[in-house]
């Protein structure tokens, strides 16, 4: 699409989007949100960027193959649940650790509930844009 209006915008719309993305896969073990919002937010700014500067300018944006991305979250996920079994837990049971702790404080949580929502968001990112890229080249 040669449109000076939307390639403009869409630099400014994608970086917010994915600003947004962030901050839906940050909050969402606490509150609505999580990977699967945030990925498909970060997707619809790809695709958006995709539809306004071409399928080979976003490929060379996002530098890695889709399938990849997909294929790393996937292992991510699967490495967050196999955690538990670790610790002797069921699988995909959360585990936590306290970083920093000290003086009776706990530190900061860092879970496999964020780990696990990092690798459905990488999963969700990849899987839509494979599909927008394999789409956009038909058409």
């Amino acid at each position: 699409m040669n449109s000076l209006i939307l390639s403009t915008a869409t630099r400014v719309l994608v970086a917010l989007m994915l600003l947004f993305s962030a901050y839906m896969l940050l909050r969402g073990h606490n509150e609505p949100g999580g990977g699967f919002i945030g990925g498909l937010m970060a997707a619809i700014g790809f695709a958006l960027y995709t539809i306004a500067h071409g399928t080979a300018t976003a490929r060379r944006a996002l530098r890695i193959d889709p399938r990849s991305i997909a294929m790393a979250g996937l292992g991510i996920a699967l490495a967050a649940g196999a955690a538990a079994a670790l610790f002797g837990a069921v699988p995909f049971t959360g585990q936590w650790a306290f970083l920093g702790a000290s003086d009776g404080t706990k530190g900061w949580p860092i879970g496999t509930v964020l780990l696990f929502d990092i690798g459905v968001y990488l999963v969700v990112v990849g899987v839509v844009l494979t599909l927008v890229f394999v789409l956009e080249e038909e058409v």
